[in-house]
């Protein structure tokens, strides 16, 4: 039946969602984005519209939403070479989901502040930490490595479909029931993407190692990642590409809100813009990798969010600021996807699975230690000097960015997927059959 209805839809045969395995995969990620949408609008919103939180408040709900990283993300790491991935992802789905009840809970007592919001985004960050790194390994278990780059365009165009319709769905619930009760339905999904994980069996090989040490293994795995030029540049240019993504994050609600005047369900609506923006970049960024190179790729989505957030900072107000405002959120979706979608292949592709779990949260500490900076610098520029300030740094930096990265030859130079060497213990770079005959 399955396979009469893909041939319906046109999908090869050998296309990824025809494996089981890796569909039950991608329907858990639909549902769990689905939901994602609802907490990134309705948790700002609690905070910006029922607390009329400030700009710096708003900083500082997402720099506790990105400290658990920093933390946590390197012992992370080796705690999770030495475990099966596959339950972590589980429970931290079904954690999350209970984190997030708390808010409407905390609303119907009427003990909801800052302080609790603070406490929620640090624990969502916390267990992101290490739910988030096992769920990334969980597809290099799944999905051959030489075909990433593909099963995370695949994995984007799924968080597409949810951004498309997501962002409306959850203005309307936010209108009908207030902005924490609909927190409800984001809880009820994680949920129902929990369970669709537990069907997924993974023979998952974990050779033990009798001389393992914890701060030994965890400096291993700073040690591999520091050693590799190309994890360094990646780890550079993304953890930038942070700092800037963070910084309009915490203005851009206030800007919708407050200077373009738009409304809870207004905001849904325009967040939708991300939708369309990710699943165009979904449908066409393995094409536009395979044609340009995952480097050059990565660095052309990191200048089309910059032009976003500069473009928002000079549009005047009115309807062409809120036509730039939905042009923002579009062009931070387009970027968001070509950089990661590359991002993530080729450092996957260049690391041996027992070193998976250390390299992933190695990576994720190094990107994500500018981010709270970038929340904070956001949060001060936006209450001192104005919403525009905030919004015109994050595009200034986000495209010098982009040129420092273009000039950079081991970033500019990579044009295919690179893969590990099938002859070596200690992995290198080494170039695929395709890659030598470009």
């Amino acid at each position: 039946m399955m396979n009469y209805f893909f041939k319906l839809c046109g999908l090869p045969n050998n296309d990824l969602l025809r494996d089981r395995i890796y569909r039950r995969l991608w329907t858990s990620i639909l549902i769990s984005s689905f939901g994602a949408q609802i907490t990134i609008l309705a948790l700002p919103l609690t905070a910006a519209v029922m607390l009329n939180a400030t700009a710096s408040q708003m900083g500082i709900l997402t720099f506790m939403e990105t400290l658990p990283f920093v933390l946590l993300s390197l012992p992370a790491g080796v705690w999770l070479d030495r475990v099966r991935k596959l339950p972590v992802y589980i429970a931290g789905e079904t954690m999350i989901a209970l984190a997030v009840i708390s808010v409407p809970v905390a609303w119907y007592f009427d003990v909801i502040n800052m302080t609790w919001l603070y406490v929620v985004g640090f624990m969502i960050g916390a267990i992101n930490t290490t739910a988030g790194t096992a769920a990334q390994i969980v597809l290099t278990q799944i999905v051959p490595r030489e075909r990433l780059v593909e099963a995370h365009a695949k994995n984007a165009l799924a968080t597409s479909g949810a951004e498309v319709s997501g962002p409306a769905a959850a203005g309307v619930l936010i209108k009908l029931l207030s902005a924490p009760l609909a927190l409800m339905a984001d809880a009820i999904l994680l949920l129902t993407s929990a369970l669709i994980l537990r069907g997924i069996h993974i023979e998952e090989h974990r050779p033990e190692k009798a001389d393992s040490h914890f701060w030994r293994d965890l400096k291993e795995g700073v040690r591999f990642v520091i050693n590799k030029p190309l994890l360094v540049g990646l780890a550079c240019t993304v953890g930038m590409w942070q700092l800037c993504y963070n910084a309009a994050l915490v203005v851009q609600i206030l800007f919708a809100t407050r200077l373009l005047g738009l409304s809870e369900q207004a905001v849904g609506l325009s967040y939708m813009t991300i939708g369309v923006g990710s699943i165009a970049a979904s449908i066409y960024g393995h094409r536009i990798s395979r044609k340009l190179g995952p480097g050059p790729c990565m660095v052309l989505g990191v200048a089309v969010c910059g032009l976003g957030w500069g473009g928002l900072a000079l549009a005047p107000a009115g309807w062409i600021g809120i036509a730039a405002f939905g042009a923002m959120l579009m062009a931070f979706a387009v970027g968001g996807v070509l950089i990661f979608i590359n991002f993530l292949a080729l450092r996957q592709a260049v690391t041996p699975e027992p070193m998976l779990g250390r390299m992933t949260s190695t990576m994720r500490w190094l990107i994500l230690i500018p981010a709270g900076p970038g929340a904070l610098i956001g949060g001060w520029l936006g209450e001192h000097l104005g919403l525009r300030v905030a919004l015109g740094f994050a595009g200034f930096v986000a495209l010098a960015v982009a040129l420092i990265a273009w000039r950079h030859p081991l970033i500019r130079g990579i044009t295919h997927l690179p893969t590990l060497s099938a002859h070596s213990d200690n992995p290198e770079l080494a170039t695929d059959a395709e890659g030598k005959n470009k």
